[in-house]
């Protein structure tokens, strides 16, 4: 006889990803419709994790289209792995070798926020810290003992945690964040280094879900329909059909 999962147990295992590690100190607020920050993003991403990262279900006209990137501008700016736009956007870093390098090849990054969450991915760049225990010598708050380096060091500098007390950060709502101080500061002020990686978890956002933005209009479109065309006439087929009742 076959034995079905407990309902508390596949509610637990669906939130995983956002229980994984500890509470999320920091929230942030897309904006789909900002290209310029989406265009923002797009470099971001193409300059700092394609290295090792790819994007495989996301081709780079349909990138080109959306964000509004010229084709020459896309080709000498974003595409660093092929001539051809085309293509899908693929790690420049062979897999091969990646496996050598790393024990596995760095994940693809397409459906990121899809699978854990923007907030998460938000906050997983932003709490890196110094941790001499580890190989890489950071760590970080939201994935403990992470593997991945941090490559944003340049950006944001060298944190370390100030001691347990908290306080509370701006956007967080009831929870409380973590007091941070720069053990060696990067090239971007915090507040910089905040609006930097919004860009770039606002790309990753669009990335996991081109036609978000077409699905939505759609849907509004439709639901005006029902609204202003349809029940009118259900309301008036319906006076129709009863009037002999009445």
């Amino acid at each position: 006889m076959s034995r079905s999962l407990p309902l508390s147990l596949l509610l637990l295992s669906l939130a995983t990803p956002a229980l994984a590690g500890e509470a999320m100190p920091y929230a942030v607020k897309l904006d789909r419709g900002n290209t310029a920050s989406l265009q923002r993003g797009a470099r971001n991403f193409m300059n700092y994790c394609s290295g090792c990262h790819g994007m495989q279900y996301l081709r780079y006209n349909r990138l080109g289209k959306d964000l509004n990137i010229p084709e020459d501008v896309l080709k000498k700016n974003l595409m660093f792995t092929t001539d051809k736009v085309g293509d899908q956007i693929h790690s420049a870093m062979p897999a091969a070798q990646a496996a050598d390098w790393f024990g596995k090849q760095p994940p693809d990054l397409t459906l990121e926020t899809r699978a854990r969450g923007a907030d998460w991915v938000y906050n997983y760049l932003l709490t890196f810290y110094l941790d001499p225990k580890r190989p890489n010598g950071v760590n970080n708050l939201m994935l403990p003992n992470v593997s991945m380096p941090h490559v944003l060091w340049e950006l944001q500098g060298f944190q370390k945690p100030a001691g347990e007390k908290e306080e509370k950060g701006e956007g967080a709502g009831e929870e409380h964040k973590p007091k941070y101080e720069l053990a060696q500061q990067g090239s971007l002020s915090p507040e910089e280094y905040r609006k930097w990686v919004a860009d770039l978890v606002n790309f990753m956002d669009y990335a996991a879900e081109p036609e978000k933005a077409e699905r939505v209009t759609i849907g509004v479109r439709v639901l005006l329909y029902l609204v202003v065309v349809l029940l009118p006439l259900t309301y008036l087929l319906k006076r129709e059909y009863w009037k002999d009742v009445h």
